[in-house]
């Protein structure tokens, strides 16, 4: 299925609190619990993330995700990008998306740190994994270009 990136704020936010509320609820009750534990929210794009831990990614819940501390921009696209397909899937994402993004996860991880074996893929090389990816990083993309039609660089 081919999306695009939702860049208009309040559609985003209807969509993913419609359509899409099912993670949004498990996203609240994170966010809360962050919250409570000392976690300070960030923003990125539409969305809103914590950071907690070392050296493991990130899980997202609607339009909150939660990565380990210092993400890097790809982690914060890909994640923000899983918002995106929320938007577009709302009630089936966790089937289609999560879960199998989950047991992915946790099967490579195993793979490479326990059993010490070489990836010999991607994480991008899974469509869903590589969707989230493309979808955070046309957000920006396609809000540069916005932004640049409305202010164009006039330094010639």
């Amino acid at each position: 299925m081919k999306m695009k990136p939702i860049t208009h704020p309040v559609l985003f936010y209807v969509l993913n609190f419609t359509w899409g509320l099912l993670l949004n609820i498990g996203g609240l009750l994170a966010a809360l619990v962050m919250l409570v534990s000392g976690h300070k929210p960030h923003r990125w794009g539409p969305c809103f993330y914590f950071e907690a831990g070392e050296n493991w990614g990130g899980c997202e819940w609607g339009i909150f995700f939660i990565t380990n501390k210092n993400p890097s921009i790809r982690i914060r696209n890909h994640e923000m990008g899983h918002a995106m397909q929320n938007c577009y899937l709302g009630p089936i994402m966790p089937f289609l998306i999560c879960f199998p993004s989950t047991i992915r996860y946790w099967t490579r991880r195993v793979e490479e740190d326990v059993m010490k074996k070489e990836l010999k893929t991607s994480y991008d090389s899974i469509w869903f994994e590589g969707q989230a990816t493309r979808l955070g990083y046309a957000y920006w993309e396609e809000l540069r270009r916005k932004s640049a039609a409305v202010n164009p660089d006039d330094t010639e």
